[in-house]
C-alpha cells in the first residue's frame, strides 16, 4: 500500500510526467540497474536512476521531492542531515510498512491515462 500511494503521490504532483515508474522485479528495472554494477538495490529500496546516475533510499526520495510541486521541494533541506542518519529513518519506516499501510497481494494497474509513466507497459 505503501508503494502503491508513493506512486500516486507522485504522479498527481508531476504534472510534467518526468518520473517513469517500474517494480524493481520487472525486465526495465533490471536492465537500468545493470548499468550500475556493484550497486546493492534492496527490493524495499526506493532507486531513481536520474541523467545516468543511481540513487536510492532517502537521497532517492528527496531527489524525487525536489522535482515535485511545491512545497514538496522544501524537503530537500534534509540533505544537510547525513545520508547514514536519513537512511536509518527510511529503513525503519520500510521495516514497519506492512503493519502500518498494510499489504496488497497485486500493485495498482494504471489507467490508460499515466499507462505511459510505467516502463512495463511501452
Amino acid at each position: 500500500n505503501l508503494c502503491n500511494g508513493i506512486v500516486r503521490f507522485i504522479i498527481e504532483r508531476d504534472p510534467h510526467g518526468r518520473f517513469q515508474f517500474a517494480p524493481l522485479q520487472s525486465k526495465s528495472a533490471a536492465s537500468l540497474l545493470a548499468q550500475h554494477p556493484g550497486r546493492t538495490v534492496l527490493p524495499d529500496s526506493v532507486v531513481l536512476v536520474d541523467d545516468s546516475e543511481l540513487f536510492v533510499k532517502s537521497t532517492a526520495a528527496l531527489r524525487v521531492a525536489r522535482r515535485l510541486r511545491f512545497p514538496w521541494p522544501l524537503f530537500w533541506i534534509f540533505m544537510l542531515v547525513p545520508r547514514s542518519l536519513r537512511d536509518l529513518v527510511y529503513d525503519f519506516i520500510a521495516r514497519h510498512r506492512y503493519g502500518w499501510f498494510g499489504k496488497r497481494d497485486t500493485c495498482m494497474v494504471p489507467t490508460e491515462e499515466i499507462r505511459g509513466r510505467f516502463l512495463e507497459m511501452n
